[in-house]
């Protein structure tokens, strides 16, 4: 069955729907392809990034590109000369499109599907409604969304259903659509385009700083900093390069953004390949933060806590996004609760998942720790044997291994949560730290108090010492 066919076979009678055997008998010299659905949602989403450099709404439909260029088309002269430039880098790809113009998203989508300029001139059918419908409003003697549009709608609603005068109302745009964008709009943004395309990097890098210094002075306007920023360089053959750095503090200051995008150049695997030039320039600053002006000391400020932040930065632009790490203490007394090790940019206000769970160290920091750095997730059971069922443990085994204890601290005892549950259980964990004979040192619990919260209770190894 043919699932699309160009304009020259449209123009011989084909059309999708139709058997292959139909299509070879009207049209013997036909040439068939198999289709590739996956490959045409990646072609389509590969041009969707070159749209880009027109608008930043911009949203992938059923084998079209829907986008809105309200207030971006000045630099094209008005919408006609964005369509045309459009069109042409298109055809120079070996692509035809079938553009159209409209106030909604529904009816710029039915328009190009249809060849039309108005509206009112287009087929019912143009209605995303069930065929019966179609039928229907055909045998009522309304051919064309005009004169449906011209019916009183509570009649209409009353016997077509209210489905088709919500779908005739987004055409004609009596309620208010929106598209979704592939990708949300950035809150500050900064672009440049070339009458000559840059044929090198270091061109590139020298506009991305004036933009740089551009998008600096509207988040000062704002009294805010940039923690993500992102840029798209888009070659003249319709390709898009993206780069994106993140800080761990947020900023304003060119310099920094430079330095970080030469890190993170640096670090790719493919270098930037200019082609045959970048034709046009953005910067987005995807991520904002309050930064206020502040007044340096006499003797120039906090030196250290500025090149420490700075060394995060670029350790998280060479080493990619999530290496760089810190602890977050958590609203928790039970200890895999107590801290978390997140991402340097992650927020660490609720809600947020937390991955990694780790110790909550509370030695000073010339005492032997008293909780592991790094917590086993789960806990895992071990075999304990004790000389009283409620006292410390003398032997344990775990992973087939048997271990005697020689030395043992405790026990910590750590009480449920209970306000977390409605019925207020839980069971106390008894905690000790202690020491195999040959030097190892281990973090146990036992899981509820003998005799009173659970009769055998259960025996747990938490962590390991370093």
């Amino acid at each position: 069955m043919l699932a699309a066919v160009d304009a020259r076979a449209a123009a011989l009678g084909l059309a999708p729907g139709l058997t292959l055997a139909d299509a070879r008998a009207r049209v013997p010299d036909l040439l068939g392809f198999p289709h590739d659905a996956a490959a045409d949602a990646a072609l389509l989403d590969w041009l969707a990034a070159g749209a880009d450099r027109y608008t930043p709404m911009v949203m992938v439909g059923p084998q079209a590109l829907l986008l809105d260029i309200t207030g971006c088309d000045h630099a094209w002269g008005g919408a006609p000369g964005l369509i045309d430039d459009m069109l042409a880098r298109l055809a120079r790809l070996g692509l035809t499109a079938l553009p159209a113009l409209a106030a909604t998203p529904d009816a710029a989508l039915a328009l190009a599907q249809h060849q039309l300029g108005d509206v009112a001139d287009l087929p019912v059918t143009a209605l995303p409604v069930a065929e019966g419908v179609h039928l229907a409003l055909r045998r009522a003697g309304l051919k064309s969304i005009g004169a449906v549009a011209r019916q009183h709608r509570p009649a209409l609603a009353a016997r077509f259903g209210a489905d088709m005068v919500m779908a005739l109302a987004r055409l004609t745009g009596d309620i208010d659509v929106r598209i979704t964008p592939r990708r949300d709009p950035a809150p500050v943004s900064a672009e440049q385009r070339f009458a000559s395309p840059l044929a090198s990097s270091e061109a590139a890098l020298a506009v991305i700083e004036a933009l740089a210094v551009r998008a600096g002075m509207e988040l000062a306007t704002r009294a805010l900093g940039g923690r993500r920023f992102g840029v798209a360089l888009f070659r003249s053959d319709g390709h898009v390069d993206r780069l994106a750095v993140e800080t761990a503090a947020p900023v304003r200051d060119a310099r920094i953004l430079i330095r970080l995008l030469r890190e993170r150049i640096g670090a790719l695997a493919d270098p930037l390949d200019p082609g045959f030039g970048y034709d046009a320039i953005r910067l987005d600053v995807v991520t904002t933060a309050p930064l206020a002006d502040s007044q340096l000391r006499l003797e120039g400020g906090d030196l250290a806590e500025t090149e420490v932040g700075a060394l995060v930065d670029r350790l998280a632009t060479r080493l990619g996004r999530g290496r760089v790490r810190r602890l977050v203490p958590g609203n928790s007394h039970i200890p895999e609760q107590a801290a978390f090790d997140l991402p340097i940019g992650a927020p660490t206000s609720p809600p947020f998942l937390p991955k990694s769970p780790v110790g909550s160290p509370v030695s000073g920091p010339d005492e032997p720790a008293e909780r592991p750095i790094r917590l086993l997730d789960p806990p895992e059971i071990i075999d304990v044997i004790a000389e009283v069922p409620d006292g410390p443990p003398r032997r344990f085994r775990w992973r087939r291994d048997t271990h005697d204890i020689v030395r043992h601290e405790g026990p910590e005892r750590i009480a449920a949560e209970w306000w977390r549950r409605s019925d207020g259980a839980g069971l106390t964990r008894d905690y000790y730290r202690v020491e195999d004979g040959e030097g190892r040192r281990f973090w146990l619990f036992r899981h509820g108090l003998y005799g009173t919260e659970k009769l055998t209770p259960g025996w747990y190894l938490h962590g390991l010492f370093a």
